[in-house]
């Protein structure tokens, strides 16, 4: 089992990636400690993992919140193996509109929302691994990362930001035997968020969402889209020892739509 014995606290594990990775981590061996705004959303993931899993309330975005619960695991276990953040927000006016057309607020809503959570639980993680001179943390960001897309509004820059942000903090935390990784799937349509985004994207170019999936899937080599099983088993990886060679770096799972 690739991650036995390791503890993983994932945020943003009610949702479709978080809990994904969840399962895919406590299928690993790993001890899940998963968080999320809702705790009943969060409790019905970690029921089904089972004992591997324990459920706590607790948002990304507020800094106390989040050193409480680091503490809390901490305390009851001793140390933190893996942060993964997989933190997201309603798209339902953040995308679809030319960035023309679209207000300061909605255009920096995105960027703040991300860069602010990723950067407490990362902060807050890395104290914590420093004294134990080990830990993995992981963050996801998606294609528009690297490439120019219609109509993506804030979301292209803040998922340039948080890959920039997974360099930086590799760059300052490897010297204490903690990595930094990222992972970068391309549509997961079985998740509602990406559902949502398709449903936008497909009414601004007056296409139906199947249209508008093709279209998407039609540029990858495998004319096809990642899913999110695809996307937990590299985070299991990433996130085991056989991967020690891997950070400051943002693994590329666009099925060839990307090119490195």
């Amino acid at each position: 089992m690739q991650l036995k014995d390791k503890y993983a606290i994932v945020y943003g594990a009610a949702g479709a990636v978080g809990s994904s990775v969840a399962r895919a981590f406590a299928r690993a061996g790993a001890t899940v400690f998963l968080t999320g705004r809702t705790l009943a959303k969060v409790q019905a993931v970690a029921t089904e993992i089972g004992g591997a899993a324990e459920a706590a309330e607790v948002d990304a975005l507020d800094e106390h919140a989040i050193e409480r619960h680091l503490k809390s695991v901490v305390d009851k276990v001793g140390r933190v193996d893996i942060s993964f953040n997989a933190v997201g927000i309603r798209n339902t006016t953040l995308q679809g509109t030319a960035l023309s057309n679209l207000d300061i607020e909605q255009f920096s809503l995105p960027i703040a929302t991300y860069t602010k959570s990723y950067f407490l639980t990362s902060r807050l993680a890395a104290r914590q691994m420093i004294q134990q001179k080990s830990g993995v943390i992981m963050t996801v960001t998606s294609t528009p990362s690297r490439i120019g897309i219609p109509l993506m509004g804030g979301v292209g820059p803040a998922m340039s930001a948080v890959e920039s942000l997974t360099r930086g903090l590799s760059a300052e935390l490897a010297p204490y035997g903690i990595r930094v990784v990222g992972l970068r799937p391309h549509g997961m349509p079985e998740s509602d968020t990406i559902k949502e985004v398709f449903g936008l994207h497909a009414k601004a170019w007056g296409m139906t969402w199947e249209q508008f999936q093709g279209v998407i899937a039609g540029r990858t080599h495998t004319k096809r889209l990642s899913s999110l099983s695809e996307m937990a088993h590299m985070a299991v990886f990433a996130a085991s020892d056989q991967a020690s060679g891997l950070t400051g770096t943002t693994l590329n799972l666009s099925l060839g739509s990307l090119d490195d």
